[in-house]
């Protein structure tokens, strides 16, 4: 399967993403156009190096000065004439940026007056970059992205200073579960359009599966820093066909516990957002009987299933063990309808499929099963059999 992998070792701005797509191969032309065509701006594309590393760059000057309101740019940009793809992922992205600020400030979204981010140069950044994804045919290819570096330091705003990242970039990175870190130099590197345009296209976060590298792109940022100030951008095939996940397992060992209270417990966790639980028979120290938990989730969810593991059993500690990734099938869920003594009972499917469509297996909800078993006297067995058996006939 076609893969392309972020690498934000530096940083990452609206300029940044244009400039490595088009180093990657999109089409520069096209993208020129597209972007003096929704604003006020002249846009140059050249190739330049930073710190020895070849990229492509592209700047934007602006024609104009002034803001827009979000409803006034979506108004611009609706009539353009471009693809609609383009300008729907354009509106996401926008929508992105909106509700980071809305948020921020406090207000409604329709209310929200964008400041920077309203001005000509971020609207041509937008839509330049939507419309490489566009050239490049990137939304039928997995994209990854690894952790994004944010820089350190302090930036100026009309209000006073703030610590980097920005704001909206750290609500936008919260929102979408992008990891990131500081450094590796001082000032600003992630800007809140770049978040925004990584967080609408990225489908993978933080890790990736082994790639098979066919095309590297490069796009230089406006400054000249202690490391190449670029974003790298990697094309190529990875070799799984199933998606990988990030998760951490916690586990811990309780020797007092009733069976009704562990019950119970796993009830919590699968409430608070748990994957998976476990509970494992053990020997414990001194040949006492106990259990092991064990929880999988993932890394954002670890420490409020942590604190609801020891609320509930009394344990002193619990363990987290970082797992690099998990390999799992796409997952959807469908509905069939069964006949039995002439009733009719739906049933929800779970279907498993690989990145590449192919059917690995069906499986009937167990709960709509035991309700059509209890109505219609025959056995629950029975019931999901006739229910998988009636999928395969329609899902492909």
């Amino acid at each position: 399967m076609k893969a392309i992998l972020f690498d934000p070792f530096s940083g990452a701005s609206g300029d940044m993403i244009i400039s490595s797509l088009i180093d990657l191969g999109a089409d520069a032309d096209k993208i020129r156009e597209a972007m003096e065509l929704a604003a006020c701006v002249d846009v140059e594309i050249s190739k330049t190096t930073r710190k020895g590393i070849s990229a492509h760059s592209v700047n934007v000057a602006t024609k104009k000065e002034g803001s827009l309101t979000l409803a006034q740019i979506l108004e611009r940009i609706k009539p353009l004439g471009l693809p609609q793809e383009i300008i729907s992922d354009a509106i996401s992205v926008f929508n992105i940026l909106g509700k980071a600020e809305a948020k921020i400030h406090g207000v409604a979204l329709d209310e929200l007056h964008f400041h920077e981010l309203g001005q000509e140069d971020a609207i041509a950044d937008i839509i330049g970059a939507c419309t490489a994804f566009h050239e490049l045919g990137l939304k039928q290819h997995r994209i990854y992205c690894t952790p994004i570096s944010v820089g350190m330091g302090f930036i100026e705003f009309s209000h006073g200073k703030f610590p980097v990242p920005a704001p909206a970039a750290l609500e936008i990175l919260k929102e979408y579960s992008l990891p990131w870190q500081h450094g590796p130099v001082e000032g600003e590197l992630l800007t809140p359009t770049g978040a925004a345009l990584l967080a609408h296209f990225v489908n993978e976060a933080g890790t990736y599966p082994p790639v098979r590298t066919e095309l590297i792109g490069y796009g230089a940022g406006s400054r000249d820093t202690a490391v190449p100030n670029v974003l790298r951008v990697i094309s190529g095939e990875i070799d799984e066909a199933l998606i990988s996940d990030r998760i951490e397992v916690l586990e811990t060992n309780v020797d007092d516990v009733t069976g009704q209270v562990l019950g119970n417990l796993i009830d919590e966790l699968l409430r608070a957002g748990a994957l998976d639980v476990a509970i494992i028979p053990a020997t414990m120290k001194k040949g006492r009987s106990g259990h092991i938990i064990q929880v999988v989730a993932k890394p954002g969810d670890s420490e409020k299933l942590v604190r609801r593991i020891i609320e509930e059993t009394g344990s002193l500690g619990v363990r987290i063990i970082p797992i690099k990734h998990r390999l799992i099938a796409h997952r959807e869920i469908g509905k069939v309808e069964i006949a039995i003594d002439n009733k009719i009972f739906p049933i929800s499917i779970k279907i498993a499929r690989d990145l590449r469509g192919v059917l690995l297996n069906i499986s009937a909800e167990f709960e709509d099963c035991k309700r059509a078993a209890h109505e219609s006297g025959i056995p629950v067995r029975d019931v999901i059999r006739i229910a998988e058996e009636e999928a395969r006939k329609t899902v492909s």
